[in-house]
């Protein structure tokens, strides 16, 4: 039964591991006009169905978004004409050219691999057509940084190439299957600085997660600093999912990310909270609590679940790190002391580069974070699933 699901995975997601992925980017702007520019490697100009040579040193193409799902296309000066889609093909392996948004003008950035753009509802869709590899080389460096250890680097490896395999299909409606932005991964430029970031990707090959209990690929969250404690799944999403419980993390509390403050005015804490849940103000004891709030250990409403305030709706109004905060009056406003930052569930990324630094490897820091997982192998698992050949079969 597990195995047939995973297969079932693996077909639906189009054999993702050896084929492109299709990445929309810019996705949190509405670009009317971009030009591509020449970094790694010539690329083939094609629109529709004319082909208009090559993109070469000290060249650019510039697409701008027109009325009617169409596209205006030009090379440097010139003007190729208006198409409905235009792509630009790498000739070759390993081949980058640099994005520059140009309205609205947006700092620059640089991916691998081909692209494919065409106009949305009411802007540019820019889809970035990239390997698997080249992906998840740019989002580990885009959500985890530099400088770390290689066994972090294996361990967000794996739970990036799960959580985009779970997630492919996010944005078919849009002509794309993942974006560049958080709610997908984090994907910002290419890989540039980080060496052992190639190793960690190679050397993971294949690899991905797999809950024992429902037999299906993990949901591979991640957060930067749990502040000491993970959050149950339905504290954030209300949805319980079982491997993702909370337990005691003490691998982060000493980092830069595991505690903050905030001060926030008692009139605006105040009124949002009777304004919007119907707080019993007059009640003497609520009254007191209103401004006195302790959570030594994670919950999921403020001061008790009957009065019906989800501490995620706190976070969100007062753009604070985490839900998991404590208050007290201090003169006219309220002071918040933080711990974590980031939704809480599933792998702390902060934690896990502190578990790598310790001698711990990518599996024991994951199956640390996720409760009652295995690790299933793409490559192995075709090999063994093919049927089983007759005497006479060749």
């Amino acid at each position: 039964m597990r195995i047939s699901l995973i297969i079932f995975y693996i077909l639906t997601v189009s054999f993702s591991f050896a084929q492109d992925l299709e990445v929309g980017l810019f996705r949190h702007k509405k670009i009317k006009q971009i030009d591509f520019a020449y970094l790694e490697g010539s690329y083939m100009i094609e629109a529709d169905t004319a082909t208009f040579g090559a993109v070469l040193p000290n060249e650019f193409v510039s697409v701008r978004f027109l009325k009617d799902s169409m596209v205006n296309l030009k090379k440097g000066v010139r003007t190729l004409g208006t198409f409905r889609t235009v792509r630009l093909i790498p000739t070759g392996e390993d081949h980058a050219m640099r994005l520059r948004p140009r309205q609205p003008i947006l700092k620059e950035r640089k991916y691998r691999d081909g692209f494919t753009i065409f106009a949305g509802e009411s802007s540019l869709t820019i889809v970035n057509n990239v390997s698997f590899k080249h992906y998840l080389g740019g989002v580990i460096e885009s959500e985890g940084g530099g400088g770390k250890h290689l066994e972090y680097y294996k361990a967000q490896a794996v739970i990036s190439r799960t959580y985009a395999l779970k997630h492919i299909t996010r944005h078919a409606h849009e002509g794309f299957e993942l974006c560049d932005q958080v709610h997908c991964q984090a994907y910002h430029n290419m890989l540039r600085f980080t060496d052992e970031i190639t190793t960690a990707v190679n050397e993971t090959r294949g690899i991905y997660m797999v809950d024992t209990v429902i037999h299906e690929l993990v949901d591979g969250y991640f957060h930067a600093n749990c502040g000491g404690q993970t959050s149950p799944s339905d504290y954030v999403w209300r949805e319980d999912i079982p491997y993702l419980r909370s337990f005691k993390d003490t691998f982060c509390i000493h980092t830069r990310q595991a505690t903050w403050t905030k001060k926030i005015p008692k009139s605006e804490w105040r009124n949002f909270i009777v304004d919007n849940y119907f707080y019993p103000i007059s009640d003497s004891a609520h009254n007191y609590k209103l401004y006195n709030f302790d959570q030594p250990d994670r919950k999921a409403f403020f001061i008790s679940p009957h009065l019906g305030i989800p501490l995620r709706d706190i976070r969100y109004k007062f753009k604070l790190k985490s839900t998991y905060f404590s208050v007290k009056p201090e003169g006219n406003f309220v002071l918040l002391e933080g711990r974590g930052f980031g939704h809480g569930v599933g792998l702390c990324q902060e934690g896990a580069m502190n578990m790598a630094k310790s001698g711990l490897d990518y599996k024991q820091i994951l199956k640390f974070y996720f409760d009652g997982i295995v690790f299933e192998h793409y490559f192995e698992l075709l090999y063994f699933n093919q049927p089983t050949p007759g005497l006479f079969d060749f």
